[in-house]
């Protein structure tokens, strides 16, 4: 019989997780699927209950919670024989979205108890692993911010990205990617496994988790309207188009800024140094997904997307609660 463990992050992400417990329980029970259940306590205790538990030869490795807590049990399991399944919990849930796990606790459940195995890349930034994104410059200021607020979601994400703007400087930077030199001055340079940040924002929409590359997007110093037009491709899938933006396909790539500085990795902040070496790590991670990553589709995929988040915030809200 497969085994299971489930880890709840308690604090994490911006949905009550009262009664998922049970939900998972009868699910993996019906599923033939042997389940445990662990509760985090601090950071880097998912990391280390993940760690053991693959040591111990338990075949699947649930994750409640969000981008930070999926990240931090994802690169314990790189390089195993356990699988990775993901209930989304966060804010952003940019890895569940790229792999197409529905945002609603039921349909996640069921891609987890129909336990199928799926290869993806990682990339690895200065020895860190992200699994979605990657970035410096104004995503990594606003990141830095919006960790600090009390109140998560997408409209204190936007609110904080308003209020850093008026006062942000685009800084210049030197790239290595794959072996070509490019200089710029840049308002961001994100480095992408998937081709969403979360929150259905696609900085980089020709991304692939399972080709063995990472996609770079460079959004370059313009004006307000050069940026505001960036800001309308990112959320309609478009952004590639845009003039003010480069992409590039690379295995490496090397940042070298003026002076050390914020960063994120996978939507959690973090302080880096002038030079940030980063290369994919292709196939190291066993995810449970149907199999394949959904079509991207410019418009077409981000309005999608909008209308199944409202479903499923439906679902959420009128739910049967039961006790844990």
């Amino acid at each position: 019989m497969p085994s299971a463990l489930m880890l709840i992050n308690p604090i994490s992400g911006t949905r009550d997780k009262k009664g998922i417990c049970d939900l998972t329980a009868s699910r993996m029970k019906a599923a033939g699927i042997d389940l445990d259940i662990a509760y985090t306590q601090h950071k880097g205790h998912g990391a280390e209950l993940a760690r053991n538990a693959s040591g111990d030869g338990t075949d699947i490795v649930i994750v409640a919670g969000g981008d930070g807590t999926v990240n931090e049990v994802a690169s314990a399991l790189m390089h195993t024989d356990t699988s990775l399944g993901i209930i989304p919990c966060g804010s952003g849930n940019g890895l569940a979205r790229t792999l197409g796990i529905p945002m609603d606790f039921d349909g996640a459940i069921d891609v987890i108890a129909r336990n199928r195995p799926y290869a993806i890349d990682c990339g690895i930034a200065e020895g860190l692993p992200f699994f979605c994104t990657f970035g410096v410059g104004f995503d990594a200021v606003v990141t830095e911010k919006f960790s600090t607020g009390k109140r998560r979601g997408k409209m204190q994400y936007v609110r904080s990205a308003l209020l850093e703007y008026i006062n942000f400087t685009p800084d210049n930077y030197a790239m290595e990617i794959d072996g070509e030199i490019y200089t710029e001055e840049a308002l961001l340079i994100a480095v992408c496994n998937t081709a969403q940040y979360g929150n259905n924002a696609y900085i980089a929409p020709r991304a692939s988790l399972t080709d063995g590359l990472l996609d770079v997007t460079v959004i370059r110093n313009g004006s307000i309207l050069h940026q505001a037009m960036a800001g309308i491709g990112l959320l309609s899938g478009q952004i590639d188009r845009n003039r003010y933006v480069d992409t590039f396909k690379a295995k490496e790539v090397k940042i070298i800024r003026l002076k050390d500085g914020p960063a994120q990795i996978d939507g959690e902040p973090l302080n880096l140094g002038r030079k940030i070496n980063i290369k994919c790590c292709p196939s190291c991670l066993k995810v449970l997904s149907d199999g394949t990553e959904p079509e991207f589709q410019p418009i077409i995929t981000p309005v999608q997307a909008f209308f199944n988040d409202m479903i499923s915030d439906l679902r959420y809200l009128t739910r049967p609660v039961p006790r844990d």
